[in-house]
């Protein structure tokens, strides 16, 4: 009974083995073909890193400024008599606009006019016989008095009826009138706006870590989404003399023509401003940056090796430095060296040394100046 039983178990301890010994080869074996798997290559595109001249430009939004710009408004009350002029129309500096009721100070203008003559005809006498001898001194005095009262009574009732006289201080474009004719307007009520929009200012802002790199005499271009393709060309003015507390931002003055008035006061633009002299950058799509808080990165194709020793096309992590980007486009300074084949989309799924296949048919943009298509 005992030499069966222990028959029984030997027989049992070596089928146990024997079980495990099989079971043992077979995960040797599917480790030793895990590790010499290689997972299939991604599909990536990629372009070739190659030099460029990278203008030193600052993008930034502004605001168009009139050069000059008012609201006309009436000088003194009076009743509207005359309006010479439309909305939108443009005018000389001198033109006449609007003109008041000045009857009663043309009454009094002819009446003060018929003194001053009358003042002037005692004056003459007065002067021959003060020297004559026949009258005193003080009574040439007071005739000479007369005389310069009543000229000056007759250019004060003049400059009134100038003063109602409505006329464009300088050249321009009007906007909406604001009058009706008839109309009784208190000293002070808008007439109607008037801005000179050539040439036209642009008001932007810039931080004050950039300021000291914006001239007076640099120059800038100017675009606007609501103007296709057409750019305008100025010059930097002035700066202003304060850092403003809240945004930290220097506000700077351009002037640019504007022969055509397309640019209109208050109208949005994009301003590209020079800050410094040009420089010679690597330029890569932006797709191809991989960013993290540890640091930005590319991959680089190249040819690597697998554990066998087979050569393949693969990737290897760089790590770069960018300083500033322009449309589509943004500038390596460090890290990738001319004529390295960068991987352009696809950077999420990658990791060092996977394979990649490349398949450049569809590119993402590239483009310094993109215009992207309304949606």
């Amino acid at each position: 009974m005992v030499k069966r039983m222990v028959l029984t178990l030997a027989v049992m301890v070596v089928v146990i083995g024997a079980l495990g010994f099989v079971k043992f080869k077979q995960v040797e074996s599917a480790i030793r073909v895990g590790a010499s798997f290689q997972p299939p290559p991604e599909a990536v595109t990629s372009i070739v890193a190659r030099r460029e001249q990278w203008p030193a430009t600052m993008g930034v939004i502004g605001t168009m400024e009139a050069v000059h710009g008012v609201t006309v408004s009436a000088d003194l009350p009076g009743i509207v008599e005359r309006i010479d002029f439309e909305s939108g129309q443009s005018v000389r500096a001198g033109d006449l606009l609007v003109e008041l009721d000045t009857r009663q100070e043309r009454a009094q203008l002819a009446a003060l006019e018929a003194q001053r003559d009358l003042a002037r005809v005692n004056y003459d006498r007065m002067q021959k016989l003060v020297n004559a001898g026949v009258i005193s001194k003080m009574d040439y005095d007071q005739a000479l008095a007369q005389q310069k009262a009543t000229e000056a009574n007759v250019a004060e009732i003049r400059a009134t009826i100038e003063r109602k006289t409505i006329r464009a201080p300088f050249s321009g474009v009007l906007g909406l009138r604001k009058i009706n004719l008839g109309q009784y307007l208190p000293a002070g009520s808008a007439v109607v706006p008037l801005q000179s929009l050539t040439p036209i200012y642009v008001d932007f802002g810039v931080p004050q870590q950039s300021a000291r790199q914006v001239r007076v005499g640099g120059g800038l271009r100017v675009t606007s989404e609501d103007i296709e393709g057409q750019v305008f060309m100025g010059r930097v003015t002035a700066l202003d003399s304060v850092v403003d507390e809240t945004t930290r931002n220097i506000q700077v003055q351009a002037t640019l023509a504007n022969p055509e008035g397309k640019l209109r006061p208050g109208m949005f633009v994009q301003v590209d401003v020079g800050v410094g002299a040009s420089r010679t950058v690597i330029t890569l799509p932006a797709s191809a940056i991989s960013y993290a808080p540890y640091g930005d990165s590319v991959f680089v194709i190249t040819d690597l090796k697998d554990p066998k020793g087979k050569t393949y096309r693969g990737v290897r992590q760089q790590f770069v430095k960018i300083e500033g980007s322009r449309g589509d486009q943004v500038a390596v300074i460090s890290g990738v060296n001319p004529g390295d084949e960068v991987v352009t989309s696809g950077v999420f799924k990658l990791r060092n040394g996977a394979a990649v296949q490349v398949n450049n048919k569809v590119q993402p943009g590239n483009n310094p100046a993109p215009k992207p298509e309304d949606s």
